[in-house]
């Protein structure tokens, strides 16, 4: 029995260990560069667990997305993460002079995928990232975007 709790106590300290160096920031807030530009914000509610806003711009509309993230070292490099996850999006349009909107339509919605790397800086607060965000719409023709690709810089805390 005392083998057993020293084995749990030892997996339990391993563990804790790990995810204690798997973060690196608890929150970023910056800017978006890429296919729709906008203002990205991710915050961590776990060590390897964060969740993104991103607020972007797309043929003079409004798009908001919402993704859950997973991250991990890099090939065990301190500081340079792989970062996966899903979420949704919804982009809003409204009438412009020349009465643009891609589909006739106010708005469209979908589900969204995420695979990136980002580096954190030790001596400066920011952070670098590049991610394809590959898009499923519901409510389109052409449902799938796989154009949404980024480069973005952020200030952690």
């Amino acid at each position: 029995m005392k083998k057993l709790n020293l084995l749990l106590l030892g997996i339990i300290t391993l563990i804790s260990a790990q995810a204690a160096f798997s973060q690196d920031y608890r929150t970023a807030i910056g800017l978006r560069a890429g296919g729709p530009h906008g203002i990205t914000i991710k915050h961590f509610t776990k060590p390897k667990v964060a969740l993104e806003g991103i607020i972007s711009s797309r043929w003079r509309g409004l798009g908001l997305t919402g993704l859950i993230e997973g991250h991990t070292r890099f090939f065990g490099i301190n500081r340079f993460n792989f970062y996966y996850g899903a979420g949704a999006h919804v982009y809003f349009w409204g009438e412009s002079k020349r009465g643009y909107s891609p589909y006739g339509r106010s708005s469209v919605v979908g589900i969204d995928g995420i695979l990136g790397l980002e580096y954190n800086f030790r001596e400066i607060p920011i952070n670098l990232s590049i991610d394809w965000k590959p898009t499923y719409n519901l409510n389109v023709d052409d449902r799938f975007w796989g154009d949404d690709g980024a480069i973005s810089i952020r200030y952690t805390f």
